[in-house]
């Protein structure tokens, strides 16, 4: 099928007040522009792609957030008999093409945008006139095998067949930045996915916790590629050295607090790279429950020190969900590969944590200074 355009759809930004739609509009063109070279129009709620290579544009259509569907269309002048003829060039594109044939039953669906001297059921019948005598197709309006798209938007008509479904959501870096702590496992890369959908700009922040791990982050930088692909620009990653601050911990403290001790450094670490990055909140892959620093105790424990807010996306999710989301954004194959696990995880950690106690043990183990000293071993990849 010989192309001409892209449409693109966008779903809540039309429901924002007029400066914000511009703002998010114009966000979301620049994101689709990073991504990939087209001319670009705009025009009533559509945005209109012409780009250099239709395959290469849908392959990253599918990947920007904010696009909730899009069609490659062919377009013509609004009058019938301009109509006729391009749809009939349509029709025998989609015969020839195997798409289409006289034994599947069709629907025209026509919308319009302007003032014409014809509805949309008389557009919509006409074009099934011309399709039924090009094929001889049978018309069934209620449960078509095939869908014709008519859209009449003032002295254009467009033509199409696909609504190809998107990603959705908000274009990313219309909510501001955030600190996302990803590590190698299956919910942080989804949790953080979930966050650029809803118009963050990520900041990774991973911790390396050798010699309680392997030690190598390969995994993490193919989760970090992953997510990139779906980010108009390169993602800043932060990594820090933790396992000191772990010996300590282990070494100063009841070994069953090991778990919270961890994640409550994690939290004010990154909330002192939130402060240089003038980002406004941490997000982690915390699912409710799921292991001993994700209890209700644990999780005020853990967050309780940190004035940031902390946006856990999957909260409420349970594992087969979490891997089905990891599955279908690509991040699942890279997180089950295999590598070590921590050592430093007790053998019976503590799943209800009391905050006094755990705020008494934080000043025994110099937590300020110790995270501090994570802090300064930031390296940026």
């Amino acid at each position: 099928m010989d192309y001409e355009l892209i449409i693109v759809r966008y779903g809540e930004i039309g429901v924002k007040s007029p400066k914000v739609r511009r703002r998010f509009e114009n966000k979301l063109i620049s994101n689709i522009k990073s991504k990939l070279k087209c001319e670009i129009k705009i025009n009533q709620g559509r945005i209109f792609l012409y780009p250099e290579n239709f395959d290469d544009a849908i392959e990253s259509l599918n990947k920007i957030m904010g696009v909730v569907s899009f069609s490659p269309a062919v377009s013509t002048e609004t009058d019938f008999e301009s109509i006729e003829e391009t749809l009939s060039k349509y029709t025998d594109n989609l015969l020839s093409e195997g798409l289409f044939s006289s034994e599947k039953s069709f629907a025209v669906r026509c919308r319009r945008v302007g003032t014409h001297e014809f509805s949309s059921q008389k557009m919509a019948g006409f074009c099934g006139s011309v399709i039924v005598k090009k094929t001889g197709a049978p018309v069934n309006l209620s449960k078509p095998n095939f869908e014709f798209f008519i859209e009449v938007r003032e002295d254009k008509t467009y033509i199409f067949h696909e609504k190809i479904q998107g990603l959705g959501g908000l274009p990313v870096g219309t909510q501001g930045k955030v600190i996302a702590l990803v590590s190698g496992g299956i919910d942080s890369p989804v949790a953080a996915f979930l966050m650029m959908k809803r118009g963050c700009e990520l900041i990774i922040l991973n911790f390396n916790n050798y010699p309680y791990t392997g030690g190598s982050n390969e995994k993490v930088l193919k989760i970090v590629e992953k997510l990139n692909e779906y980010s108009p620009s390169k993602l800043k990653f932060y990594e820090g050295n933790y396992g000191e601050f772990l010996k300590n911990c282990i070494e100063n403290a009841n070994p069953r607090l090991t778990c919270v001790l961890c994640k409550s450094g994690m939290y004010k670490i990154a909330e002192k790279l939130a402060k240089e990055e003038d980002a406004l909140a941490i997000v982690d892959g915390s699912s409710l429950g799921q292991v001993a620093s994700q209890t209700l105790p644990n999780l005020l424990a853990t967050r309780y020190i940190t004035q940031m807010p902390v946006l856990s996306p999957l909260i409420g999710l349970d594992k087969v969900e979490i891997e089905n989301m990891g599955k279908k954004i690509g991040t699942f194959d890279i997180s089950i590969l295999p590598a070590p696990g921590c050592t430093a995880v007790p053998k019976y950690p503590e799943t209800n944590a009391d905050l006094e106690k755990v705020l008494e043990v934080l000043e025994k183990i110099n937590f300020d200074s110790e995270t501090e000293k994570v802090f300064s071993s930031f390296k940026t990849k």
